[in-house]
């Protein structure tokens, strides 16, 4: 960067901002009564968010001020890390246990899930990766072969836990990712179709997952069931209508909704802000896409396209896949809306993540104003 002024894409920090301030005041309403209930203290949850927000601005900053181009050397790194945790988090004794999965890491009275740093490590390896094998970017063995091997191995260390939708979610931003850089279309649709028994039989080894495909298609069938979390979601839109009841003021977060606070938080956003509300938040990930994309167009180099590219569909498809599930759109999945809901892991890699985003907008921003100087455009 050569010392100059990195000039930040600043409708992308400002963004991020006000999603990070606008979660914060999301999660204290929903959590507070339910944190009261379960703790005496209104504040738990809240308090556990703040720390988490507090951490992912120091992540987001220190990234946004390092060059990019670093991650290159620390690639194999961050690869054999992100997987040696991915293991230490099925030993008894150091994975903890919530819900009946294995997925959380803890810590000094704070939790970590390694698939959430998983998804980001992937992103890293595979633009680095891409970036040096682009020559021999459409031959099968080269370019596509080596990349599922390892998505397969990533994926299969998820499952153990188990999170069928991390998995899910890993897989779809490899091929994202493969196909922007122009792999093989034909490689794709014969690995995806391939994939689609896998996926069968994930869904068939546990019930509760095949419960929640036939209560994505008849959620009345079993309203006290599988299908509650989603006729709750739909109470709460509904109650909301177009203008909402007020921040604060919703009723579905009062022990009718599970975990409102975090997977359902968008319900509790539609039900307190209405539709507009709910429309604004669409609107915030739409510019942010529109914002990380282009920071991908104007990269420097195709290290630091690859990486925004896969950054951005990152954070898009969670907030895409989180708004599907809330809305019925998708079948009910524990995902949290970035930068929105409570959930220290997704929030720090995320804003870590971002800082990454931000510091390749601002050399591709710097070397259009260096460009314009040379040839003395004004």
């Amino acid at each position: 960067m050569n010392g100059e002024t990195v000039r930040y894409d600043r409708v992308l920090l400002a963004l991020t901002i006000v999603l990070v301030i606008f979660g914060i005041m999301m999660v204290f309403s929903a959590s507070s009564v339910v944190s009261l209930k379960e703790s005496g203290n209104a504040f738990r949850y809240f308090i556990r968010h703040l720390i988490y927000c507090v951490l992912g601005l120091v992540a987001m900053s220190v990234m946004m001020r390092i060059d990019y181009h670093i991650l290159k050397r620390f690639v194999y790194p961050i690869l054999l890390g992100s997987l040696i945790l991915l293991l230490l988090v099925l030993v008894p004794g150091v994975g903890k246990v919530i819900n009946d999965s294995r997925r959380w890491i803890g810590f000094m009275g704070l939790t970590f899930q390694p698939a959430e740093l998983a998804k980001l490590t992937l992103v890293i390896y595979l633009a680095y990766s891409l970036t040096k094998k682009d020559e021999k970017i459409r031959t099968l063995a080269v370019g596509f072969v080596p990349h599922i091997i390892l998505l397969a191995i990533i994926a299969a260390f998820i499952m153990l836990e188990p999170d069928f939708g991390a998995a899910v979610t890993v897989g779809v931003i490899v091929f994202i990712m493969l196909f922007i850089a122009g792999v093989r279309f034909l490689y794709i649709v014969v690995s995806a179709a391939a994939a689609v028994p896998v996926i069968l039989i994930g869904l068939k080894s546990a019930p509760y997952r095949w419960e929640r495909i036939t209560a994505f298609l008849d959620p009345w069938a079993d309203p006290q069931g599988a299908g509650y979390h989603i006729i709750q979601s739909y109470l709460a839109f509904g109650s909301g209508g177009f203008m909402g009841t007020g921040l604060g003021g919703g009723t579905q977060k009062l022990f009718y909704i599970p975990y409102a606070y975090s997977d359902f938080i968008f319900a509790v956003i539609g039900e307190e802000l209405g539709f507009f509300g709910a429309v604004l938040i669409v609107a915030a990930f739409s510019v942010f896409a529109v914002r990380g994309f282009r920071a991908a167009r104007l990269a420097p180099d195709l290290f630091g396209t690859y990486l925004a590219m896969g950054i951005t569909s990152l954070i898009t498809l969670g907030a895409i896949m989180n708004i599907a599930v809330v809305v019925g759109l998708l079948p009910t999945k524990g995902m949290t809306l970035p930068l929105v809901s409570y959930g220290g892991s997704s929030l720090l890699v995320t804003m870590t993540a971002v800082g990454i985003l931000l510091n390749v907008s601002g050399q591709g921003r710097e070397s259009i104003v260096l460009d314009k100087r040379k040839v003395g455009v004004r």
